[in-house]
């Protein structure tokens, strides 16, 4: 097999001698790329962001920010990634290199101070610079105030940039708001502008990989079937996708595994297809594209990406990781159980079809067999038209929530024909809050109903005390997220 090899600033290079477990940032800070930085180790701060070719939504390929500190860069191989280091323009032989008009905004408007953190926050800015949809509304206001008729908000400037780029990114000295005029202020990419250009043509086509140190292996199989076989033969491997997770167990807590399988690019496990009566999404799919190829079709998706950690945490995480995981607290699974999703699973033998409410047996445990994989999440048609998502935390994005509250109801005439209510972070798994749901069905959508059914939701599950939140306030929040969500709906369903 040909040896594991990266092109990091369009220089191609090898990957060995590193570990099997280094990550892309350390390879990176050792080859003298010292613009992506280490802070949190864990993907909450993005000094280490850097932008890799992806397969795009709008183009053929898009140029996506990730966690460096996250990513093994053994996960890497065959693929483009550009640093800090790299979006400056060469100039003459011997005079300085041209400024990213990402990095000349940045310094123009002082969004910069100690710079630890200013080439993540450049990486991170320069994918949304180059996202291809990104759609100026007026002409771009340098001091950042966004007027009422520009288009934009506090979180879309009038150049149509979106602060969710940003929101994985973290400065500690400069304060947020010359960021924000930086941000704000960047035109459209040129004509002549390489990254740009780049857009028009396929991203590198996924790579079989098998890597070996002597720590251990890493394997990206080239096909499903070698995945499952894989996996029969080496029962004690870590699958993994975004490395969202594993990434930090690696950083965090010095965990290693003598056999990693990444499934990251398996094509079948990358398709969306919308049929009659369901969509299928694949699990290895990232958020990010899920949201933006979907665009708004399955509201209660669109409500939970927001909300779901960071841009950059989605650009790499899938729905089949945070399932995998079997976390209380992910926040997938409380948005899937209430759309009735079910989970496809492959493995040597065949495949099966599992609802999500029968999957989950206990803390971080499953039906899940040895060797099987995610392969989709399949959610079934015609959707509910009354949906929420509510997500109690510490701070309004990129956080850990302490109670998570997802709603799909079909309400015809005012009264309840069908609830479904997906909870998270009140019992040792993702639960549906049958009771509640049944209490609902079949009763008019008044008032004096909500507050009945809302008493017994403050019931639902086993809240417990910690660091997050007091069991007492995790009841008290299911049953105000079902007066919470009357209070918004009554109008527009009693119209």
């Amino acid at each position: 097999m040909v040896a594991a090899r990266i092109t990091v600033n369009g220089k191609e290079t090898q990957i060995s001698p590193a570990a099997a477990h280094t990550t892309a940032l350390d390879f990176l800070r050792e080859r003298g790329l010292t613009g992506t930085k280490e802070g949190c180790a864990e993907g909450e701060c993005g000094a280490c962001s850097v932008l890799v070719a992806r397969p795009g939504v709008r183009k053929p390929t898009d140029w996506v920010a990730v966690n460096a500190c996250l990513v093994p860069v053994a996960a890497l191989d065959g693929q483009e990634v550009i640093t800090s280091e790299g979006l400056a323009t060469a100039g003459e032989p011997g005079a300085p290199a041209a400024l990213h008009p990402v990095q000349q905004e940045m310094a123009a408007r002082g969004g910069s101070q100690c710079g630890y953190c200013t080439p993540g926050f450049i990486c991170s800015m320069a994918s949304e610079y180059y996202r291809p949809d990104r759609c100026a509304h007026a002409d771009p206001d340098p001091s950042g105030d966004s007027g009422a008729d520009s288009g934009a908000d506090s979180e879309h400037g009038p150049n149509g940039f979106d602060l969710h780029a940003l929101s994985g990114n973290l400065c500690r000295c400069t304060g947020y708001r010359p960021i924000r005029d930086a941000a704000f202020a960047v035109g459209s990419p040129a004509e002549d502008d390489v990254l740009a250009r780049r857009r028009e043509q396929s991203p590198p086509a996924p790579v079989a990989t098998a890597y070996t140190r002597d720590d251990g292996t890493f394997l990206r199989p080239g096909t499903l079937a070698e995945a499952v076989r894989l996996l029969r033969e080496r029962p004690g491997a870590v699958v993994v996708s975004g490395s969202t997770d594993w990434g930090v167990e690696v950083n965090i807590r010095s965990r290693r595994a003598d056999c990693v399988v990444a499934v990251d690019r398996l094509s079948e496990l990358r398709g969306l297809r919308v049929a009659s009566d369901h969509i299928e999404i694949g699990a290895a799919l990232t958020l990010t594209e899920i949201e933006r190829r979907l665009d708004g079709d399955v509201p209660l998706l669109a409500d939970l990406f927001p909300q779901f950690a960071s841009r950059l945490i989605r650009n790499s995480a899938t729905l089949g990781g945070n399932l995998g995981t079997g976390s209380p607290i992910g926040d997938s699974p409380p948005v899937l159980l209430a759309l009735e999703a079910s989970l496809l699973l492959a493995d040597a033998d065949g495949e099966r079809e599992v609802p999500l409410s029968d999957y989950f047996t206990g803390y971080r445990q499953s039906v899940r067999r040895p060797g099987e994989l995610i392969r989709a999440v399949r959610v079934p048609l015609p959707l509910s038209r009354v949906t929420a998502f509510h997500k109690i935390a510490k701070r309004r994005f990129d956080d850990i929530s302490s109670v998570a509250v997802a709603f799909a109801l079909d309400i015809e005439n005012g009264v309840v024909g069908k609830a479904r209510i997906g909870l998270g972070g009140v019992a040792a798994t993702p639960v549906r809050a049958r009771t509640t749901e049944a209490a609902l069905e079949g009763r008019p959508w008044t008032a004096e109903t909500v507050e009945a059914a809302a008493r017994l939701l403050r019931t639902e599950g086993t809240p417990m005390d910690d660091h997050r939140a007091s069991a007492g306030y995790r009841s008290a929040m299911l049953g105000q997220s079902l007066l919470k969500l009357y209070a918004r709906t009554t109008e527009a369903v009693s119209s």
